[in-house]
């Protein structure tokens, strides 16, 4: 089976956030016939496969199960041209079918030793992810020299991650016939200048181990209202703030507070913290060199974020393209897996 036709065959099984049961159950199968009973363990949706315990320096390969739900006019997945269709085909189930096929390839016994971490709900909120769980259950992954996550990085080395937080801003008036709006107070109005500030507020470059990240706040939701001629008496935002590494979760939680200056009420409600640059740390610069790829940093966040938090020193690379991610059409180059898993098996096998 070629990479092309493995990726196809993942992107076959549907697996939008919370429906990863039949794609976790085929990947247990499939480890299950390449490898040891006592080097495949499962939890819920996730799992971890390999030698965890033998003294070795490991590298682990990370990719998450989920897909964002099918677009309505996105039909069967398909290859055509050199290139792969389909929800996942991404973001991320070509750099799961290149893990699959490293594991397969690569000696057991490398310099380095490799394990495959497959876990559910990486699209959802950040508390309901299934890989800090498979860190609770198994601790032994906190001793990893290196994690990749297999997210999309159009053929580069990214590195850390920018934190994300989301909070609901509620801005609080009385109602009244818009008739006679002086006779109320309009909440939608009173959220105009911070929308204003918002608008003009231009992103800021901030550098984290000689990477640069750009902080941005944005607006993404709101809503507000009771009918066409109500003033209305309440109005919320979602107020959705990226963050440079080496900026904690409460510093922008601070930060944000001190923007909204009172103005609103705020309530946090998805804190996902930055993922540090390990631009140290030697294995990543073996990466590099194995590779010959160029480091940029991350502007997303990523489950390297999560690792950070848990001791674990993280880069992304992967077979997608950024720009393909959750798109109504989404596909992916068949060169790029081919170039990912050269570049890969060099890195471990050297």
């Amino acid at each position: 089976m070629t990479l092309a036709e493995r990726a196809l065959s993942l992107c076959q099984i549907q697996s939008p956030t919370g429906q990863e049961r039949e794609l976790a159950d085929h990947l247990e199968s499939w480890a299950r016939a390449h490898f040891p009973e006592e080097q495949v363990f499962r939890h819920s949706h996730s799992l971890i496969v390999g030698e965890l315990g033998d003294g070795t320096p490991k590298v682990a390969l990370v990719g998450h199960l989920d897909t964002v739900p099918p677009h309505e006019s996105q039909g069967a997945p398909y290859l055509e041209a050199g290139r792969l269709h389909g929800r996942g085909s991404s973001d991320m189930k070509g750099g799961l079918a290149v893990m699959m096929a490293l594991s397969e390839a690569l000696p057991k016994k490398l310099p380095l030793g490799l394990v495959l971490v497959f876990y559910e709900r990486e699209e959802g909120p950040y508390l309901e992810s299934g890989l800090r769980p498979l860190f609770e259950l198994r601790p032994e992954l906190r001793k990893l020299s290196l994690a990749i996550a297999m997210e999309p990085t159009d053929g580069v080395v990214q590195v850390g991650c920018v934190g994300s937080l989301h909070a609901t801003l509620r801005f609080s008036g009385r109602s009244a016939h818009s008739a006679r709006p002086w006779e109320g107070e309009n909440a939608v109005h009173k959220a105009g200048p911070l929308l204003a500030e918002l608008l003009s507020r231009p992103p800021r470059e901030v550098e984290a181990d000689g990477f640069r990240y750009l902080e941005v706040m944005s607006a993404t939701r709101a809503a507000g209202g009771r009918a066409p001629n109500v003033v209305p008496d309440s109005f919320e935002l979602n107020l959705n703030y990226r963050f440079a590494p080496g900026k904690s979760v409460e510093q922008a939680k601070q930060e944000v507070s001190a923007f909204v200056a009172g103005r609103a009420e705020v309530a946090f409600t998805d804190l996902a913290p930055s993922g540090r640059a390990c631009a140290d740390n030697p294995l990543f610069e073996k990466l590099l060199a194995a590779t010959g790829l160029p480091a940029r940093p991350k502007q997303a966040w990523t489950d390297v974020g999560r690792l950070s938090e848990l001791g674990v020193d993280a880069v992304n690379f992967g077979p997608g393209e950024t720009a393909q991610a959750h798109q109504a059409n989404e596909s992916a180059s068949v060169e790029a897996l081919e170039v990912a898993y050269h570049k890969l098996a060099a890195f471990l096998a050297g």
